[in-house]
């Protein structure tokens, strides 16, 4: 993020239920997150933006796109959600009747300071962590928290089962054709196989596919300049969007209707 922001205005909001922001009890659906995402932004004053979503951030930043198509101006997806069924068997095994009141057991406070008793021995004896275990440790550690793993599994079981992944866009990607979409994937993800990023770059006309060798879930963390390289780069070589809604598109018409060769207006 500081390296972009050398450059660009950068809001990384965390969600709701997720962070530091507030874990409500309430809707935690994409649809939900596309909305908080526009009623921020209309809170900060940015009519578009470019889009990044990363693993449950990419299938927010598709449905923001697809609810609010005059607010997008790029689509960036970072191992996303949301195009394929394939998932990692540990988070369908988290959907399973039941796992919600089981889970406890292995994530308590308690486990939490052990683990980062553990990593600060670790690194004294000069063992270093990665920085995909780093967020994968954090992911973990924050669901020691009533609230949060509550929140948690609200959003897990609103996007995947048992069978995989229970939503994908892939059927609708084709409407993004005029919205410059670029498609950023860690070949080693161990969640999320790399096969939905060619998948998505196939569904979606004129997308770019970078494929990060070497990395996994993580790319924006575990090759952060050659992310903000690849970012940068597709900023400045794409034109930004300007889609218009079906409404705003039939007012543009009548609009276009009523304008006299001259340019004057009718009444």
């Amino acid at each position: 993020m500081p390296a972009l922001a050398k450059r660009f205005r950068v809001l990384a909001p965390d969600l709701l239920g997720q962070g530091q922001s507030a874990k409500p009890r309430g809707d935690y659906s994409l649809g939900a997150h596309a909305n908080t995402l526009r009623d921020l932004m209309d809170a900060l004053g940015h009519k578009r933006a470019t889009v990044v979503g990363q693993s449950l951030g990419g299938g927010v930043a598709m449905q923001f796109a697809y609810q609010f198509p005059e607010r997008c101006e790029r689509l960036v997806l970072v191992d996303s959600g949301g195009l394929g069924l394939e998932v990692t068997l540990y988070l369908r095994m988290l959907t399973l009747p039941g796992f919600e009141s089981v889970f406890p057991l292995f994530c308590t406070p308690r486990l939490r300071e052990a683990g980062k008793r553990v990593a600060t021995w670790l690194g004294r004896a000069g063992v270093r962590s990665t920085p995909a275990s780093r967020e994968i440790w954090r992911s973990y550690a924050s669901l020691a928290d009533a609230e949060s793993r509550r929140a948690f599994f609200r959003s897990l079981r609103d996007v995947i089962d048992w069978s995989g992944q229970a939503v994908s866009a892939l059927a609708r990607l084709h409407r993004t054709a005029g919205l410059p979409t670029l498609i950023v994937w860690g070949a080693e993800d161990p969640f999320i196989p790399v096969a939905h990023a060619v998948a998505a770059h196939e569904a979606i006309p004129g997308s770019r596919l970078e494929i990060f060798d070497g990395v996994g879930h993580y790319p924006h963390c575990e090759a952060p300049e050659r992310f903000v390289e690849v970012l940068v780069d597709f900023i400045a070589s794409t034109k930004p969007a300007r889609l218009l809604v079906r409404g705003q598109r039939r007012r543009s018409s009548r609009a276009a209707r009523t304008t006299r060769r001259d340019g004057s207006r009718e009444g």
